[in-house]
Parts: C-alpha cells; sequence; structure tokens
C-alpha cells in the first residue's frame, strides 16, 4: 500500500512554505482579490463565494472557498440549471487564469490545505475510492497537483495515480516544480479547465477524463 513520505521538508519545512507564501500571496493579490469581488457581486450577484465541504487529511471535512464561475439560476420545479447554462463568461475567464481558487489561499494559511497537494473532491466521493487512492488524504490537500509528466487526457484514474505518486515522492523539489507549473497555467490560462465540466466520479468511470 502507498505511504506518505515522512522527512523533515514534508513535517517541517514545507508547512512554514505554505503559511509565508500563502500570506505574501494575499497580500499582493489583494486589489485582485477586491477587484474580483466587486465584479463578481455585478455579474453573480451574493454570495461572491462558493463554499462547500470538502475531506482534508485524515479526511477531516474543511469548508474550501472559490470565487463564484456560475448563476444560481433555476428551473421551473427550482432546480439548478445544468453547469454549462450556469457558467458565465466571467466565470470562463476566472477559472481559465484559475483566479477562481485565491480564496483558498486563506485555506492554505489557517491549515486545512497546502500549496502543493492532491485536490480536494467531494465528500460523497470518499466510499467509492479504492484502498489505494484512499491515501491521497493521507496528506494535507492543495491547490495543485500536477503531473511532472506530459499528458494527453487527464482520467480520474490519472489523477488519482498522480497524487498517489506525490505523497510517496513530495520533497522540495517536486513542489517547486510544480509551483512553476501552476504559476503557468495563471500566466498562459488553461482552455481544459475553463471548460472543464467533467462527470462526477462514482467509482466506476476510473478512465473516464478529459483532453489537456
Amino acid at each position: 500500500m502507498p505511504k506518505a513520505k515522512k522527512t523533515v521538508y514534508t513535517n517541517v519545512i514545507k508547512r512554514l512554505f505554505d503559511i509565508i507564501l500563502s500570506l505574501i500571496a494575499i497580500i499582493i493579490l489583494s486589489p485582485i482579490l477586491i477587484t474580483v469581488s466587486i465584479i463578481e457581486m455585478i455579474v453573480h450577484g451574493r454570495p461572491i463565494l462558493f463554499a462547500q465541504e470538502r475531506p482534508g487529511k485524515d479526511c477531516k471535512v474543511f469548508k474550501i472557498y472559490k470565487f463564484r464561475s456560475m448563476t444560481n439560476e433555476t428551473d421551473e420545479t427550482g432546480q439548478l440549471l445544468p453547469e454549462e447554462q450556469r457558467l458565465t463568461k466571467f466565470g470562463k475567464i476566472i477559472r481559465k487564469l484559475s483566479i477562481d481558487e485565491l480564496p483558498e489561499l486563506f485555506c492554505i494559511l489557517t491549515g486545512k490545505m497546502s500549496i502543493i497537494g492532491p485536490r480536494p473532491l467531494l465528500v460523497k466521493y470518499l466510499p467509492l475510492y479504492s484502498e489505494r487512492h484512499m491515501h491521497r488524504h493521507d496528506v494535507r490537500p492543495g491547490l495543485a497537483c500536477y503531473s511532472l509528466k506530459p499528458m494527453k487526457t487527464w482520467t480520474w484514474n490519472d489523477q488519482f495515480e498522480n497524487d498517489i505518486w506525490y505523497i510517496e515522492n513530495c520533497s522540495f523539489l517536486v513542489d517547486l516544480k510544480m509551483m512553476f507549473v501552476v504559476a503557468k497555467q495563471a500566466l498562459h490560462g488553461s482552455e481544459s479547465r475553463a471548460n472543464d465540466l467533467r462527470g462526477e466520479f462514482d467509482g466506476q468511470n476510473l478512465y473516464q477524463g478529459s483532453n489537456l
């Protein structure tokens, strides 16, 4: 079974970096946070943040916060419209540039998340993971956990196996490489992320994914 790597870096230094870098990022990006908040109010209305419970380290549930990328429009029965109908142009832009993820910096600062780590997914997925993939919760979840190998697709299995590789190989160098990928995605944008409406994980669709 997978085993999370335990070193001075993973046990101490990584958390110190998370605190320092997230605090610096919040200060530097505060004008963007304020500006996006105002536009959110105009385009999507209240609330400006999307909050949802997600499993963190050791499956402890916490609330994750993002800028909203969709409206709350409903049909005649009061049910939310499909995501592709509620995703706005502004929502696509902030998704493409990963701006919608910026409120998660506060989750990092408070210790619920890390800058680099497996993405925190839905709580309802917990009983659906295999015993192997359940180990993705052995570390703090992160803003991103990109594959360092070129990939044409990104299936659920690809994502989970990459998460397992990360927890077994976490190091300062690995985190640094992934941070460069995060920065590149933010600067150049990600069309796949902007339009990612991948279906939910149901335990059977491990090889369902999207093109990169």
